[in-house]
């Protein structure tokens, strides 16, 4: 809420007392009126009007915050899967294994560093490593929503400065979580595509495996295996 905006609650207050005043006004006129039993009537069921009113917009108020209150502290509360998060914290090796089109393969080692962040909502990467010979560190972030039931991870490493972003769910046949997004592609300038398979084969080892997609074909680009 911006500095001197009025809250909601105070809008809808101010809002009852207008309609009320409005109604006391009529109730008045009523009274003024010639024939004054008939007009006691009026006003009693004016007045029964006014106060249902109220009530009722006063109750769906309060229902309506409460409802609110009620989905954001789910929204906002860590669940097992960001406990499962927390068994990722620590050290880990990363063996990175790259595919080029021709079939050939590259393979470096690297280091990683997991920590869960902003209350165990959240699992940052920190990577460091070298790739085609040359010093390479990365940092990613990954996270579940409570709202999408998504999972979501992004990366930026020193080898360009885009933004890779993925979403992805729980594929249980294959027990393993199934992200699809785009990163970019320096050649073209433009989105690619891509698809990662993260598999937790045990708490102390996670594979992950790259494609890019190509004509609508997957392509595999890049394997990782995580030991610790």
């Amino acid at each position: 809420m911006k500095t001197g905006e009025i809250p909601v609650s105070k809008k809808v207050i101010i809002f009852l007392n207008i309609k009320f005043n409005y109604y006391i006004l009529q109730i008045k006129s009523i009274n003024s009126e010639r024939s004054r039993g008939m007009c006691s009537r009026k006003a009693a069921v004016f007045v029964s009007i006014i106060l249902l009113f109220i009530c009722s917009s006063t109750f769906a108020q309060g229902a309506d915050q409460q409802e609110m209150m009620k989905k954001w502290q789910e929204y906002m509360t860590p669940g097992t899967v960001h406990q499962g998060f927390a068994k990722m914290a620590g050290n880990w090796k990363a063996t990175v294994t790259m595919f080029d089109p021709s079939g050939q393969q590259m393979q470096s080692e690297g280091t990683v560093v997991y920590e869960t962040i902003l209350g165990g909502r959240y699992l940052k990467s920190s990577f460091k490593g070298t790739m085609m010979g040359m010093p390479f560190e990365g940092m990613g972030v990954d996270a579940y929503d409570n709202a999408t039931k998504e999972y979501i991870s992004t990366w930026v490493d020193n080898m360009g400065t885009g933004l890779m972003y993925l979403k992805g769910k729980w594929d249980d046949a294959s027990k393993s979580i199934i992200y699809t997004g785009t990163m970019v592609d320096p050649m073209s300038g433009k989105d690619q595509p891509s698809k990662t398979i993260s598999k937790m084969v045990d708490d102390n080892h996670v594979v992950q495996t790259m494609f890019n997609i190509v004509n609508g074909q997957e392509v595999k680009s890049m394997e990782i295996a995580y030991s610790r």
